[in-house]
C-alpha cells in the first residue's frame, strides 16, 4: 500500500495532550476530535489539511496517556500515516488498533521539510520526498498489522476474520 500526500511537520516529544487536549475527551467519536487535533499548537489544522496528508515528527512522539483519543484525532482528521524518528510504545498500539499506519525512520524525519510531497510505501518501508528525489527506509509494516490497518482496526479485523467469541467458555 503507497500513501502519498503533503507532510506536516512536527518536534520532539509531542504529547497526547498536544494531540487532543484533555478538555475535549468527553468524546470518543473520530469526527469530533478531528476537530480539535492539534488545537492548541496548531489552531485550525484540520481546516489546513487535505486528505491523506502525512505528519512527519521528532522523537517520543505521542507520549504521556495512554487513551485512543490521539490517534483517533489525527486518523479523524483525514492523515493517511505518521512518519517519525519514535513513537511512545502505547502510541504505537493504539495507532495500529485504530488503524493509523505509523512507521519509524529518523532520517525521513529529519530530513523532510514541511509541505514537502511525501510517498510512503507500508509494505516496503520506502519513503521518498518527491520534492526531492531522496529516498528513506523504515522497517516495513509487517502484514498482518497491514491487515488491521486496511480493516479500519483491530476491532474490524477481528470482525471480519469472524474471531469474534474467541477464548470464551
Amino acid at each position: 500500500m503507497r500513501l502519498q500526500g503533503k507532510a506536516w511537520k512536527f518536534g520532539d516529544n509531542v504529547n497526547t495532550d498536544l494531540i487532543i487536549p484533555a478538555r475535549y475527551l468527553n468524546s470518543s467519536d473520530k469526527d469530533e476530535l478531528a476537530r480539535h487535533c492539534f488545537a492548541d499548537v496548531r489552531p485550525g489544522f484540520v481546516e489546513m489539511i487535505s486528505p491523506g496528508d502525512i505528519i512527519v515528527a521528532g522523537n517520543n512522539f505521542g507520549s504521556g496517556s495512554s487513551r485512543e483519543h490521539a490517534p483517533l484525532a489525527i486518523k479523524g482528521a483525514g492523515i493517511s500515516v505518521l512518519v517519525a524518528q519514535s513513537f511512545a510504545r502505547i502510541f504505537y498500539r493504539n495507532a495500529f488498533n485504530i488503524g493509523l499506519p505509523i512507521m519509524e525512520s529518523k532520517e525521513a524525519a529529519q530530513s523532510i521539510d514541511e509541505g514537502s510531497l511525501v510517498s510512503v510505501d507500508l509494505a516496503t518501508g520506502e519513503i521518498v520526498n518527491m520534492n526531492t528525489g531522496q529516498q528513506f527506509f523504515a522497517k516495513p509494516v509487517p502484514r498482518f498489522m497491514r491487515e488491521i490497518v486496511d480493516a479500519g482496526g483491530l476491532v474490524e479485523y477481528v470482525r471480519k476474520k469472524g474471531l469474534t467469541g474467541l477464548g470464551a467458555s
